[in-house]
């Protein structure tokens, strides 16, 4: 016998509107929490040198490289400013002792063609050791 008859048996669900309630609450529990660092730039801490300057070695070749482009070798006017001339130049100052260090002194305003045309020379005068004079600043 059925005495329900009317009756429909109603089926069953999970209801997910709690759950999600809990799950906002603990995301905007998270948001609120969690720092944010902002890296506006890299920060790096560059070597300092107090050395007193060193006298002038005499294994050494000079080069000067002027803001209008023009080359000098140990204060010697070079006439082309290719860079095989440069290294005839730089070829005919070296010694036959140690190999010399070869420091370019360039103008601030020089162009970075020419400075990298006196690297050139030198490299293919066989001198490896280069070296960049500077200007230091007073305090």
């Amino acid at each position: 016998m059925n005495f329900q008859r009317g009756r429909r048996r109603e089926e069953l669900e999970i209801n997910l509107i709690p759950m999600i309630d809990v799950l906002l609450v603990i995301l905007i529990f998270l948001m609120i929490t969690t720092t944010y660092s902002k890296f506006s730039g890299l920060e790096i801490n560059l070597p300092t040198a107090d050395a007193p300057q060193t006298k002038e070695q005499p294994n050494e070749v000079n080069v000067i490289v002027t803001a209008a482009g023009e080359i000098m070798v140990n204060k010697a006017t070079v006439g082309a400013r290719d860079v095989e001339s440069i290294a005839a130049a730089m070829k005919r100052l070296t010694g036959a002792g140690s190999e010399p260090i070869v420091i370019i002194n360039a103008d601030a305003k020089a162009a970075h063609q020419s400075v990298v045309d006196v690297m050139q020379a030198a490299q293919q005068a066989g001198l490896s050791h280069i070296s960049f004079a500077i200007q230091r600043t007073q305090r």
